[in-house]
Parts: structure tokens; sequence; C-alpha cells
């Protein structure tokens, strides 16, 4: 028998990489029933899939980040709980969004460029300036809880201001409501269906993460690396897996709305509630001040000119995306393991890399404002007869 057995390495490699592919399935299952639900549930309470996009799944899909945060922190895995945080803003923009448009074209609405991007710049340079000193504590923390709870109230309110733009925009997407009122039986179906996909995904992703960790401490890497890489990328498959399927069936609000509303309750709801119930608050790692959070800072700045831009995500910019996020886990890997190509990457990085972001980023925002400027000019020129 023991010449027949395979090493117990070899066995817990199979079981190890078995329940980082179940953990796949799952994430992919619960999101799906996690959209379903959320966009019934939207449908009967009159709500657009924008504003479902950026707070119940975003909420819904942040769990996973949400339970290894709190978790690790409070285990005394500060470089786990923060990076697992900054990690997934960073993926969630430049992966998730750059694979959705891969798919297909995003339409970006005026109300998440005017409103939620331009907050989700605030929010990600507020926590750069919070955690400056190298901790994020309990006052810091409940800053941020404040103004996620002052957020989400005015996201609801504005829903409902706009009942008829809400309702035509149903119509447009999802086809005529029915007038007869929702029954209670199917409400409750839809909770219920809500609530399972939202089990599936964290039991999923409890699953994928903790695989992840196990495979990844073997090549010895550090738990910094481990949350910014691995567990950011594994907390974060919900949102993959419900904006791709949201672009899939069409429901663009969704699929970016998801990402935005994400990052933000990431640091507002996330971060904050971490260092409320760490005692003596969550250390943040003199690296990540100075690479990984001005890289999240970045990467919030540089949706700006894109979404501005024709309001929409082309494939040559989810193409981008892509790549930026190749050259930032590879600088990551690098680092991490001080390859001897450290130097010439780093090299490719300043020399190369930067200087062409920084002009194709200055492009796109002057086509932003000469776009702005034409609108504004053809608005005034349809206004100038009925002044007369």
């Amino acid at each position: 028998m023991a010449a027949t057995d395979p090493p117990i390495e070899a066995r817990l490699g199979i079981e190890t990489f078995g329940i980082f592919a179940l953990g796949l399935v799952m994430l992919t299952a619960g999101a799906e029933l996690l959209i379903r639900g959320a966009v019934r549930i939207a449908r009967a309470a009159g709500i657009s899939p924008l504003v479902v996009g950026l707070t119940i799944v975003a909420a819904g899909t942040s769990a996973p980040e949400l339970a290894v945060s709190l978790g690790a922190s409070l285990s005394g895995q500060a470089d786990i709980a923060v990076g697992n945080v900054v990690g997934s803003n960073i993926f969630n923009v430049l992966f998730i969004l750059g694979a959705c448009a891969l798919l297909s074209p995003l339409v970006v609405e005026q109300k998440l460029v005017r409103r939620d991007v331009p907050l989700m710049v605030a929010v990600s340079v507020a926590l750069l300036a919070l955690a400056w000193n190298g901790t994020l504590g309990r006052v810091e923390g409940f800053v941020l809880l404040a103004a996620f709870c002052g957020y989400i109230v005015f996201v609801v309110r504005q829903s409902r201001r706009e009942s008829r733009a809400v309702a035509a925009e149903y119509e447009r997407e999802f086809g005529p409501r029915s007038s007869d009122p929702p029954r209670p039986g199917r409400l409750v179906a839809d909770v219920v269906l809500v609530l399972a996909g939202l089990a599936v995904l964290v039991l999923g992703a409890r699953m994928l993460v903790d695989s992840s960790v196990e495979i990844a401490r073997s090549f010895g890497l550090s738990e910094l690396v481990i949350g910014l890489t691995l567990v950011a990328a594994g907390t974060s498959l919900p949102e993959v897996a419900t904006s791709i399927i949201a672009t899939l069936r069409g429901e663009r609000d969704i699929a970016v709305g998801n990402v935005v509303g994400s990052n933000l309750f990431n640091v507002l709801g996330i971060l904050a509630l971490t260092a409320l119930v760490t005692p003596g608050g969550v250390a943040v790692a003199p690296a990540v001040l100075r690479v990984d959070l001005p890289v999240m800072v970045a990467v919030a700045v540089a949706c700006l000119p894109i979404f501005f831009s024709s309001h929409r995500i082309n494939r040559w910019e989810g193409g981008l995306f892509l790549a930026y996020y190749v050259i930032y886990t590879t600088w990551i890997a690098l680092h991490a393991t001080l390859h001897d190509a450290l130097p010439a990457f780093s090299s490719f990085v300043v020399s190369i890399a930067l200087p062409l972001t920084a002009v194709t980023l200055a492009v796109l925002s002057w086509r932003a404002i000469a776009e702005q400027r034409r609108a504004g000019a053809e608005a005034a020129t349809k206004d100038a007869p009925r002044s007369e």
C-alpha cells in the first residue's frame, strides 16, 4: 500500500487544487443567484439597476472581503487585512472592468461619472491621508463608516426622486412592468434567492482563499504579497462573476456600478469596521504607503478621463486596464522574490509604461473636455431660438 500511494505532499496538492476549483464553481453559481434575486427585488421596489449595483450587489459581493479582513486583523495579520482591501480595489478596476470591456464595450451612466467615480477618487485619497501615520484607528474607522452611511442614504434618496426615469429604464432594459402588485410569496422567494446566493458566494470565496493562501505560502511569499494578490483576487471573484454575468445579460449599469460600489464599500465599510473592532487599530505597512495605496489612487484617478470620454469603456481601454494589472502584479512578484529581472523591469515601468500612461490619459482628458464643450455649444444653439 505504501509503495502505491502517492506522497502526502501530492495528495495535499490534489485536495488543495480541488478545493480551489470547487470554490470557483460556487462563486459563479452564487453570483448568478444574487443577480437574479437582486434585480427582481429592485424591479418590484422601483430601484434602478445602477443603484442595485452600487448598494445591494456591491455589499453582497464584498462580503468575502469583509470576512477575510476582519478575521485577519483580529488574528494579528494586519498585512492580509489591508492588502486584501487595497489589492481588491486595484483588481476590481483593472481586471474586472478590463475583462468586461473586452467582452462588450461598457456604457457608463452619466450619474456614475459625475457622482460616484469622483467619490471613489476622493475616498482613495482620503484613505491614503488617514493611513499616512501607519495606523488606522477607531477615529479613522468612525470617519469612514459615517461617510459610508451618508453615501448610502444619499444614493437611495436620489433613486426615489427619479421614479419616472427608473420606470423608463426598466421598460428599456427588462420590458414593461406588470400593473399587478408584487405577490408576497414571490418577494419572499426573491429574498431567499439573494440570501442563498450570498451564502454560496461567501462559502466559495472562503474555500478559494484558504486554498490560495496554502498554495502561496508553499512558495514562501509574505502575508502582504498574499493579501495584495491571491487573497485580493480570490475575494474579488464574486465581483468578477457578478460583473461578467451582468455584462453578458446586458445589465451594464450593474456591471460598472458593482465595481465602483464595491470599491467604495471596501474602504468605507470593510476597513472602517476592521479599524473599529481591532484593538489598537490596523497597522499599515510602509510598503503599502509607498507603493500600493498610491497605485490604488492612480487607478481611481485614471477612471475619470476614460469614463468621461464618450461615457463608455471601449475594448482597447479594457485591454489597457488588463495590461496595467499584469504590470502591477509582475512588479509585486519580482520585488517579493528579489528576482534578477527586477531592475530592468522597474526601468521599463519608469521610462516607458508610466510616460505612455500619462500621454494616454492626457489625450483622453482633452477629448472628454472637447466633448463636454461641444455638448454645451449644441445645447446653447438649441436654446437660442427660444430666447428670441
